[in-house]
């Protein structure tokens, strides 16, 4: 007789096979993309200068939560999430539903963390095939991000005025 071993999650149903699911699709189309990227000659960069990281980085912080956290994005999320309550600065805070692939695609979509990943695969793909165009996308989206954190300093330099 053997004994049961326990669940790897003994909270909750964690989706294992659509996380398996993703990560074999995020793979898939990494691999996709270097393939194609090959064949049309395409080069890697020799070297990815800082400021492109730095870019890189913000454009990806701002992506991950414009995907994840923004009311006017919830339409892409719905088929994934229920809203759970309003955050702070237009903010939302949804949460997954379902089960397997479809909960994991919540888990996913939900997660400002788990979707950097997606976002800086998807960038940095663009950056190696069309780096002036990504170049252009990524300061647009750091452009948003340096206006959110001056408006929070704006915000919170008025509340320390007025007391």
């Amino acid at each position: 007789m053997t004994a049961e071993k326990p669940r790897y999650d003994t909270a909750s149903e964690v989706p294992l096979g659509g996380y398996a699911l993703l990560a074999t699709a995020f793979a898939a189309g990494i691999t996709v993309f270097t393939v194609v990227a090959r064949r049309r000659g395409v080069q890697l960069p020799e070297r990815v200068p800082p400021w492109d990281v730095a870019l890189l980085a913000t454009a990806t912080f701002r992506a991950s939560r414009l995907l994840s956290k923004d009311k006017i994005t919830s339409f892409l999320r719905a088929p994934f999430t229920h809203r759970e309550s309003a955050g702070t600065a237009d903010e939302v805070m949804d949460q997954p539903r379902g089960t397997g692939a479809r909960r994991a695609v919540g888990d996913l979509v939900a997660c400002p963390f788990c979707t950097a990943g997606w976002v800086a695969g998807a960038l940095v793909c663009g950056y190696v095939a069309a780096p002036r165009a990504t170049r252009l996308v990524c300061a647009g989206l750091s452009a948003v991000t340096v206006a959110d954190l001056l408006q929070y300093a704006w915000s919170w330099t008025a509340q320390s005025v007025e007391g």
